[in-house]
């Protein structure tokens, strides 16, 4: 009686169980009998049928969500695994929680069991922040549901499932980017908790709303949903068989929808039910050389009315039925399609019978018109003219033959008709010799009367004034000046030029020196700091291919204000989006046009915005000696950003900042202030830029510009010793002047003596 007793507990709490499938994972129940033997529930630890999924979850991490409540979340999330059979051929499971940042906490290829993915979920840190579900979304589509995250690929037919959990309105716009991540083939569930408009869940949910739309009044009826979604995920309603899907050929169910397919050799019409015959013809390059027609196997070619098809059942041949040779034309036979005719040379018609020519004679009727004589042929009446006459250009009439006509008059360059003769001429510049056929040349500058003061030349029908060496011509093109060679010269000098008897010299204006190069001036001074200068810059798709080549023409401006060189200024580059990757590193390049080369060539990524990675990388990598950064050299650091980045940013600029890395940040357009600003060195007011939008970056370059020449080192030591250098060529300058002076005044003294002597 008594293992009576004790077999019905056990059958009821079996029962008791089995009725409360959503609450709990089901559990092996172990009772003892007298013997001590053990017996188990045989009920299988996960009834859902085997449905491959690629399935993310997106977890709403604001601070309006009470910690209690975030372990209510995740309990819901453990709970709902029980459904899924995790593993990398089965179901991939990926998690991501947003607050005003989205924090990936694993992907799809992460973990490859069930238990992994339970371990990682309660070890979740609550982050207690904003609420940006748009950015969560845009980050789901553009990376999470990815292949490069673990996703399969789309012809496998592997439904990818986001799961959002939310508790309040989002910070920013879902409708846009919800749509979109539709679009791209994401079946989303939306799961609303307390105070969420149902208008924004819809906004989000896939269609049909009644299936992936879902609200609760609070965290704790979360769990109320599990039995909801176990129907879901577990395959248990097939809706290809319980809606009117209207596929043409194949239906496809997925978690509480469905989709059309087609046969092989068909494809979906846009309407995403009916299916079209694929057009082999169009497909491939079959080659018909005029008509392509498709089969049910493959497709043939045939050949328009009047051509055959060739021996490579491709090529088309016309039918030449001319050729056949039972035409009867008399002159010419022309085919045509699926016939002939017959036709005439020209200055023959065809006769009445459409076989035989006869000739056409064009003058009969009268009407050419001709002035003296006529002639018929074959295309045409042609007039002509009787001897010692040629006919004119109407084509009518007649004149007179000109006596120069027939080329015998012997001209050297021009000739006349004068009556009966011809007569010869000369071009202007020449005159006619005696012989009256030959010319010769004109020398304006024989008649003397060409008013030049050193030199003349004959230059075709003039006489030009010359000016020998030293001397130039002036305006009036007669009279000579000596020349400044300065002057006429691109001479090169920056300041002052200064002409000497057959040649010149470079001078700098008060307190600048002239330049190795002889032609440069500089002012002495300690401007010329060293350090390493790392840009990091924004390759986000939100800058769009046209303003990233703003940036990269603002990046080379603050170049040209740099000494770049190995000793002075060293310059690396890194771009970010949703990876980071250095363009060239402090050691690559040991000259600003060298720089500037690089910073043109470089490729734009145009993805995500991930500023975080950015800087971490900036912090482990770019100031390393590897890379080219020096010991005890000033490090400075240019982040350039157009928007809110996916990732936190404060860890990595503050760990750079502490190490002694002095950080600009500039932002445009929709970058954040608050982020600039854990970036930014102190005090922020000097290393903090923004700008509304690429069009006044300009005013951005000239604030840097001025800050990063204020904020250069300088060795003091050299500033002095560079002051000493310019006094003493100063001082070198005047007083070789002054010894030239003397020099002068004596030779005046001693011809002044000579003279007196002389008297």
């Amino acid at each position: 009686m008594r293992s009576l007793v004790l077999a019905l507990a056990v059958f009821c709490l079996l029962c008791c169980s089995a009725a409360r499938p959503e609450r709990r994972r089901p559990k092996l129940v172990a009772v003892k009998r007298r013997n001590d033997t053990t017996i188990q529930n045989n009920t299988p630890e996960n009834p859902c049928k085997a449905t491959p999924l690629d399935f993310v979850f997106v977890i709403d991490s604001s601070r309006s969500i009470r910690l209690e409540d975030y372990d209510k979340v995740k309990t819901f999330i453990v709970n709902l695994l029980q459904f899924l059979d995790v593993g990398p051929n089965a179901t991939r499971v990926g998690l991501l929680q947003y607050g005003s940042v989205v924090q990936p906490e694993f992907s799809l290829n992460t973990y490859t069991s069930k238990a992994q993915v339970e371990e990682a979920v309660r070890n979740m840190r609550h982050l207690a922040t904003g609420t940006m579900t748009g950015l969560a979304i845009q980050y789901t589509m553009e990376v999470e549901l990815t292949e490069e995250q673990g996703a399969r690929p789309k012809s496998l037919q592997i439904p990818r499932i986001a799961m959002i959990v939310t508790d309040g309105r989002p910070q920013d716009t879902v409708e846009e980017i919800a749509a979109e991540a539709r679009e791209a083939g994401i079946q989303i569930f939306a799961i609303g908790v307390g105070r969420v408009e149902m208008k924004t869940l819809k906004a989000i949910g896939s269609e049909p709303h009644s299936e992936h739309v879902h609200l609760v009044a609070n965290f704790s009826q979360i769990e109320t949903l599990i039995s909801v979604f176990k129907s879901k995920l577990c395959g248990g309603a097939d809706m290809c068989k319980v809606v009117e899907h209207q596929c043409q050929h194949l239906c496809v169910s997925s978690p509480a929808s469905y989709r059309c397919r087609c046969r092989k050799g068909f494809t979906l019409n846009p309407d995403g039910k009916t299916c079209k015959a694929e057009d082999t013809c169009a497909a491939v390059d079959h080659g018909c050389d005029h008509i392509c027609v498709n089969l049910a196997d493959g497709y043939e070619c045939l050949c328009r009315p009047g051509y055959e098809l060739t021996i490579d059942l491709k090529t088309c041949n016309r039918i030449d039925y001319c050729d056949l040779g039972n035409h009867g034309c008399e002159h010419n036979c022309v085919s045509l399609p699926g016939s002939y005719i017959c036709s005439c040379k020209k200055g023959f018609v065809l006769n009445a019978d459409g076989k035989t020519c006869s000739q056409i004679d064009h003058c009969a009727a009268g009407s050419h018109g001709c002035e003296q004589e006529f002639m018929n042929t074959e295309t045409s009446c042609v007039c002509k003219c009787t001897n010692g006459y040629t006919l004119r250009s109407d084509g009518k009439t007649c004149q007179k033959v000109d006596p120069c006509a027939d080329g015998s008059h012997g001209c050297e360059q021009e000739f006349v008709s004068a009556g009966d003769s011809c007569v010869c001429r000369c071009r202007k510049g020449f005159t006619l010799r005696p012989d009256g056929k030959t010319c010769k040349k004109v020398d304006p500058c024989a008649d003397g009367s060409h008013g030049c003061e050193q030199e003349f030349v004959s230059a075709g029908d003039s006489c030009v004034c010359r000016c020998r060496k030293g001397f130039t011509l002036r305006p009036d093109g007669k009279t000579c000046k000596s020349v400044d060679l300065c002057q006429t010269l691109d001479h090169g000098c920056e300041h002052l030029c200064v002409s000497t008897t057959d040649s010149y010299i470079c001078k700098c204006n008060e307190g600048f020196l002239l330049a190795e190069n002889g032609k440069s001036c500089g002012k002495p001074g300690c401007h010329d700091g060293v350090m390493d200068l790392v840009f990091v810059i924004d390759g986000s798709k939100s800058l769009g291919p046209a303003n990233f080549e703003l940036v990269k023409q603002f990046v080379n401006s603050i170049v040209d204000s740099l000494d770049v060189s190995r000793t002075a200024t060293r310059v690396g580059l890194i771009q970010f989006s949703t990876k980071v990757r250095t363009e060239f590193s402090l050691g690559q390049h040991a000259a600003a046009q060298d720089v500037k080369r690089a910073v043109s060539q470089m490729q734009y990524m145009g993805r995500g915005s991930m500023t975080g990675s950015a800087l971490r990388h900036m912090f482990q990598f770019s100031f390393s000696e590897k890379e080219g950064a020096r010991l005890n050299v000033p490090r400075v650091c240019v982040v350039f950003t157009d928007g809110r980045s996916q990732d936190d940013v404060s860890e990595w600029a503050s760990k750079a900042k502490t190490l002694g890395v002095t950080i600009y940040a500039l932002g445009v357009g929709k970058a954040i202030e608050q982020e600039l600003r854990e970036i930014a060195s102190e005090p922020a007011e000097m290393h903090l830029y923004y700008a509304e939008d690429f069009e006044k970056m300009g005013e951005i370059t000239k604030k840097l510009k001025s800050r990063m020449c204020k904020d250069k080192p300088a060795d003091e030591s050299l500033c002095r010793c560079e002051s000493v250098i310019m006094f003493q060529s100063q001082v070198t300058e005047k007083l070789k002047n002054l010894a030239q002076s003397i020099e002068e005044m004596s030779k005046k003294l001693e011809t002044l003596e000579n003279q007196v002597a002389n008297k």
